[in-house]
């Protein structure tokens, strides 16, 4: 009876060692030790993914971007695409709550992409993709890349239906769009392809009214140029004279100048990508200014903003700009 009792003992040991080892914090029930790690920063999320293999998996799943997404803990960083004057392209982030912001180069890019051109850039929930493109000496490709913002690392993702470079590439619905372009046969220009994450792959669609030519937008009458919307409110940065930033007012139908942007702080071309109440003006170099547009009163006269200094030696072109929240 005793061997009996002691191998019980022993038996039930082992079960709470098993639990205690599968909760994420020894002691809590797994939705209040959820309720704490959420609320880690972004910026220590690496670390917490050295604490265990279970703090690991836990940061980099689907549960936890949903997570901080529905309760609003998500933090948005910055993800800018440039090449340089080798004409190869990189990426690099910008933490903009960052006591010391400035722009990081991420993981470097899979070898092969270094050298190509008229790619789409787009994100989708925690990735970042790369899509289509084409070489010096190749035609027209159906590749795409996403980079895992959670487990800080590229993977080969579902190919495009049709092969195409220079095309426009948009995210609605949650579904990314690659529209016109151009692909490898002359039907391809006048199609576009939509990508559903819920299935992980891309259905064609073809319509002649496409138009192959498409990669920016012209906004409305006559203004053409990066644009921006915040708080419903849409802005376009006019860099026909140094740089301007302009809203539209829907209501009388007009453009407005909110404000000249300092050419000392500014290197066009430039790009737009705007987080909370703030348009971030990215140029060459990845020089950076910042504007509230809460402070929107100075109309038409230079714009005070913080900024954050270009790279050093650096005149990388930038291609695209994208926020991803986590």
């Amino acid at each position: 009876m005793e061997h009996l009792a002691g191998g019980t003992d022993s038996s039930n040991n082992a079960n709470e060692l098993e639990v205690t080892n599968s909760q994420l914090i020894s002691g809590l029930p797994d939705d209040i030790s959820l309720f704490c790690l959420a609320r880690v920063p972004r910026k220590y999320h690496s670390v917490l993914k050295c604490v265990s293999k279970r703090w690991r998996d836990l940061v980099c799943s689907e549960e936890w971007h949903s997570y901080r997404q529905k309760h609003k803990l998500a933090e948005t960083w910055i993800y800018a695409l440039c090449r340089d004057r080798f004409k190869e392209i990189s990426c690099y982030v910008l933490d903009p709550t960052s006591s010391r912001r400035c722009w990081k180069l991420l993981q470097e890019l899979p070898p092969h992409l270094s050298k190509r051109k008229g790619m789409g850039f787009e994100v989708l929930g925690k990735k970042l993709f790369l899509l289509g493109g084409c070489g010096w000496s190749e035609g027209a490709t159906n590749e795409v890349y996403a980079f895992d913002a959670c487990l800080n690392s590229w993977i080969e993702a579902a190919p495009l239906s049709t092969a195409r470079c220079y095309f426009a590439c948009e995210v609605l619905d949650e579904k990314i769009y690659a529209i016109g372009g151009l692909g490898s046969n002359s039907s391809d220009p006048h199609s576009w392809d939509t990508y559903d994450p819920c299935i992980n792959s891309w259905k064609s669609h073809k319509d002649s009214n496409i138009v192959p030519e498409i990669e920016d937008s012209v906004v409305m009458d006559g203004w053409r140029g990066p644009a921006v919307v915040v708080d419903g409110v849409l802005y376009v940065l006019d860099q026909s004279s140094g740089t301007r930033l302009m809203m539209w007012q829907k209501e009388k139908r007009l453009w407005m100048p909110v404000g000249k942007l300092s050419p000392l702080l500014t290197r066009p071309p430039c790009q737009l990508v705007a987080v909370g109440k703030s348009i971030f003006v990215v140029g060459k170099g990845l020089s950076t200014v910042v504007v509230d547009v809460r402070d929107v009163g100075n109309m038409g006269k230079v714009m005070v903003g913080s900024s954050i200094p270009k790279l050093i030696s650096s005149d990388d072109d930038v291609i695209s700009c994208k926020c991803l929240a986590i």
